[in-house]
């Protein structure tokens, strides 16, 4: 089996694997819950609820920027969680909410060890506008060697066409062939699933108690609870080859 030190570009998946998606939809959706006087919601029926709107909004409408889809979405999202119908500027609050989203604890320290080793891509379901303000905010102004969107794309992953044109970006920019990529990504449905049918190598972040994204076949091959576990595994490779 390769191992991970033989990679040379890790493509990161952001939000579930680095900003923490399901804390910043629920954090988000406060203003309106609290609002109807209905902070008792539960919140995982909130994000289960969420979860196939999103989706179904992205296949529908791959062009749409990501904050204009979360705004698109919000007045359903309410209905169906029992909320009066929220006002317009309540639902592009929630949509330009995402550059305010927590990161998860170890992102940022992470992903600074791993950039020692690996050029650092982002390949997100997600606007340039909202990465870059959420990058600022929550990941501490990261220099990523390169940063791909769905805004930029064209689609949301999925779709094939997300990983066809990353792949094809990092050779052309970086000299990186397929095989030197690893696709770091928390999301089975969005990152591990595709690339295993795409041939190319996955490191799933599996985030403990997370559900965005998730299926009962999971496939990958390395797994690490967090990043620092991932990042710990990297450096213990290294210590190997000194």
């Amino acid at each position: 089996m390769s191992k991970l030190t033989d990679f040379k570009l890790l493509s990161f998946d952001v939000y579930g694997t680095l900003i923490d998606y399901e804390r910043g939809v629920l954090q988000s959706l406060q203003p309106v819950l609290e609002k109807a006087g209905r902070t008792d919601i539960d919140p995982l029926h909130i994000l289960k609820i969420s979860q196939p709107l999103f989706k179904d909004e992205q296949i529908k409408n791959p062009r749409k920027r990501y904050s204009d889809l979360l705004a698109t979405c919000h007045p359903t999202i309410c209905k169906e969680v029992g909320l009066p119908e929220p006002t317009a500027e309540e639902s592009k609050a929630f949509g330009a909410s995402v550059g305010s989203w927590p990161s998860f604890e170890d992102s940022v320290s992470a992903l600074r060890r791993l950039k020692k080793t690996y050029k650092m891509v982002v390949l997100s379901n997600v606007d340039n506008e909202s990465f870059r303000a959420n990058n600022a905010n929550s990941l501490d102004g990261f220099e990523w060697d390169l940063v791909l969107t769905a805004e930029d794309i064209g689609s949301y992953k999925p779709n094939p066409r997300n990983f066809e044109y990353m792949l094809k970006t990092v050779k052309e920019k970086f000299g990186v062939e397929k095989h030197e990529v690893l696709q770091t990504a928390q999301s089975q449905f969005h990152d591990h699933h595709p690339c295993k049918d795409m041939g190319i190598t996955s490191t799933w972040i599996y985030r403990p108690g997370a559900i965005m994204g998730n299926r009962d076949d999971p496939v990958y091959n390395w797994k690490f609870d967090q990043l620092a576990d991932m990042a710990d595994a990297v450096d213990e490779e290294l210590k190997g080859v000194r």
